[in-house]
């Protein structure tokens, strides 16, 4: 076990949380709030996820619907985050593009079981790497659509196509998003040592099985988080998602 789980543990998560909230307000960056809650979200929701995950890996009917939440989550998550408007619903798509093929894919090579404990775990890495992308990169090509509006009529009246002259404004800000993705996959081994190659240690595997196992995943988020911001950059240049 990497940490016990004590009283010890809850009061250094606890002044964690405060400190980071603290130092947030100090800093003036507005977002003191959300830090406290988030950190008290994600405690409820992983006791709720650790009383049900024994039941859940267990039983298809119920993996298949944690799932479907996980999925309806991250849509709402990202979608939100980029628009308030009604379009964020279209986060789905970038989200769902991203993963489902490759779950699919590893499920009909069997390199991934149709097990709970395997599936869960995997697909959680891939739907939490593709909501990311999609709110960077959704959020970063329309900052820059706003700022730079006056660049996408100048294109428009050059004869550029409306989506065309969103592009060309929004793409090199929209592939900023791609960026996290890269560096974590650039410097594995010499920087960090991720959770999976962790885990997997922790759990008793070899060093060179942990390490096929991690560069599967940030292989495969790469690929995800690829087609999760050329979608979103697509549908933002469609004008399909949006802010009023």
């Amino acid at each position: 076990m990497l940490f016990p789980v004590t009283p010890t543990l809850g009061l250094v998560l606890a002044v964690l949380l405060v400190s980071t909230a603290a130092v947030a307000a100090w800093a003036s960056l507005g977002r003191s709030r959300e830090i406290v809650v988030a950190g008290l979200r994600a405690a409820v929701q992983l006791a709720a996820v650790s009383l049900l995950i024994g039941w859940v890996v267990h039983s298809l009917g119920p993996l298949l619907g944690f799932l479907a939440v996980m999925f309806a989550v991250a849509v709402r998550t990202a979608g939100r985050r980029v628009t308030p408007n009604r379009t964020w619903w279209w986060a789905a798509l970038p989200i769902g593009a991203g993963v489902v093929p490759v779950v699919v894919a590893l499920l009909l090579t069997g390199l991934l079981p149709l097990r709970g404990i395997a599936l869960i775990p995997v697909a959680g890495i891939l739907i939490g790497g593709a909501l990311t992308a999609t709110v960077l990169g959704g959020r970063r090509a329309l900052d820059e659509l706003g700022t730079r509006w006056g660049e996408v009529e100048a294109g428009m009246a050059l004869g550029l196509l409306d989506r065309d002259a969103r592009l060309e404004i929004a793409r090199p800000a929209a592939a900023d998003a791609l960026l996290p993705g890269l560096d974590q996959t650039r410097t594995v081994g010499l920087v960090t040592l991720p959770g999976a190659f962790v885990g997997m240690l922790l759990g008793g595997a070899s060093p060179v099985e942990a390490g096929a196992v991690q560069l599967f995943v940030l292989v495969a988020l790469m690929a995800v988080q690829v087609v999760a911001v050329a979608l979103v950059l697509e549908l933002v240049a469609r004008g399909l998602l949006h802010r009023n």
